[in-house]
């Protein structure tokens, strides 16, 4: 049998788009939230892995400094199929702590606790997003978490799923709430499981048409700023009977997550 080490990397190059602070939504997440930092903790060996970067290895720079607020000995390790983008990163490469390699889905052999995965699977077929995601928490250590998603080009509109062995567990929804002319904006963002199911009887699409509706509803709150508007708007949706979760801090940022079952593809 063949030693992970020498796997060959699973996957297809993406196009390699990226900008500083681009995942910082999800990264603020990532740190703040009870599950993903209860596991760094915990970990024995707290080993992060940037899956994608792109073509600069800013995001996973940035990954490392928001993971060490939870944990300062944590290490990351950013993958990219392209070789060249694996050469170029490593001017800024300082391993243990922070390293770059090439690798795919098989994780070229490492077993992280938790993988950020963002803006990977956009050129993949829907029918092909649970294989990745099977691939990927096979390759991980026991208990690990991978954080996939999608955002835009700047970070204003984010969405991830976050996925354990068993099976997708949330849905996360991250909007810039300046300028923000309606919640559903985010539906051309959403992660490529749930992207093509936004249509009537669906329901993501549900839960992106009550988002709607409350927002219209919490319109006069906008005389107080965008901010008591989006906090009324989400108060409205948990009126609804949607399980809205996240703690006051996060949702005042423009945040909101619900279970998978909530908006899993019917």
């Amino acid at each position: 049998m063949a030693h992970r080490s020498k796997l060959s990397p699973v996957g297809a190059p993406t196009r390699g788009t990226t900008n500083p602070n681009r995942l910082r939504r999800v990264d603020r997440w990532i740190a703040s939230s009870p599950r993903t930092s209860r596991l760094l903790r915990a970990a024995a060996d707290p080993l992060v892995v940037d899956l994608g970067y792109g073509a600069s290895p800013v995001t996973t720079i940035e990954l490392a400094r928001w993971v060490r607020r939870v944990r300062p000995d944590v290490r990351v390790l950013g993958l990219e199929l392209d070789p060249a983008r694996v050469a170029f990163a490593q001017y800024a490469a300082s391993p243990p702590m922070l390293d770059f390699r090439r690798g795919g889905f098989e994780l070229a052999g490492t077993r992280p606790v938790l993988v950020r995965a963002f803006n990977v699977l956009r050129q993949y077929a829907e029918d092909e997003v649970p294989g990745a995601w099977g691939l990927v928490l096979d390759s991980m250590a026991s208990g690990g978490l991978l954080v996939e998603g999608t955002c835009d080009e700047i970070g204003r509109l984010s969405t991830w799923v976050l996925v354990a062995a068993s099976g997708p567990v949330s849905l996360t929804l991250s909007l810039r709430l300046a300028g923000l002319e309606k919640p559903s904006t985010i539906a051309e963002r959403l992660p490529k499981a749930l992207i093509h199911r936004n249509v009537p009887g669906e329901r993501v699409h549900t839960l992106l048409s009550a988002l709607d509706a409350c927002w219209a509803t919490a319109a006069p709150h906008q005389a107080f700023g965008v901010r008591s508007r989006w906090l009324e708007t989400v108060r409205l949706l948990a009126a609804r009977g949607w399980p809205v979760s996240g703690p006051p801090s996060r949702i005042r940022l423009g945040e909101l997550t619900v279970p998978w079952d909530s908006v899993a593809p019917a």
